[in-house]
């Protein structure tokens, strides 16, 4: 048992260094696999470390469409689970990863085709362009972006048992980020109107298929 014990934690711990070595053709190979793994509980995320911190406050908010057209309020999916880690320091729950790692997914992008992008903008053809002029995802980008709303949609689902009588007919995800003030600033009073809040709504999603 020691043994296979042992036999485990190493394996673990190579998929955990796989994932952090630079990009091979081995890598890229086998990277969605190992990211299979990891994901939620070990991913790896080292934004403690970097020199640009999250200094924003951001959730997932989710309402359900019923049978008859109604449409319900909006529920806190992001919320309770937070607190639940906040008010345990020493043993918190990881629960709320199963959340924030799929948001940072929906608008992560890959760091070499943001600086080509950034490059070659005057070369880039409008018909590559979205409707806010943004360069349109690789099919790569845009498939882990729909995984991340789908996923988003069906723990929505799972977090929202009494909605509609228990049977509602869509989901709809909405996701928000809320700007924080500069760490020098903390402690100044809120100015109002000053808030800033960016809210953006994905497609609604058919209950039945998140099930």
């Amino acid at each position: 048992m020691l043994l296979g014990g042992t036999t485990l934690l190493g394996l673990h711990f190579a998929l955990a260094s796989f994932s952090q070595a630079p990009a091979t053709p081995l890598k890229v190979r086998h990277f969605d696999k190992v990211k299979g793994y990891l994901n939620p509980y070990f991913l790896q995320n080292w934004m403690l470390f970097a020199p640009d911190p999250l200094a924003d406050d951001r959730g997932v908010l989710a309402r359900a469409q019923c049978r008859d057209g109604s449409v319900t309020d909006y529920h806190d999916v992001t919320t309770p689970y937070v607190r639940a880690a906040q008010e345990s320091r020493f043993f918190p729950s990881r629960m709320s990863r199963l959340v924030s790692a799929p948001m940072q997914s929906i608008n992560a992008t890959d760091p070499l085709l943001d600086r080509l992008r950034e490059k070659h903008k005057d070369d880039i053809a409008k018909d590559q362009k979205d409707a806010k002029g943004k360069v349109r995802l690789m099919p790569e980008e845009q498939k882990a972006q729909d995984n991340a709303v789908r996923f988003l949609s069906r723990y929505s689902l799972t977090q929202m048992p009494d909605a509609c009588g228990g049977d509602p007919r869509r989901i709809q995800v909405r996701m928000y980020v809320r700007e924080l003030p500069p760490w020098s600033k903390r402690n100044a009073p809120a100015k109002a109107g000053k808030d800033t809040v960016q809210v953006q709504d994905f497609d609604w999603q058919k209950a039945d298929e998140l099930r």
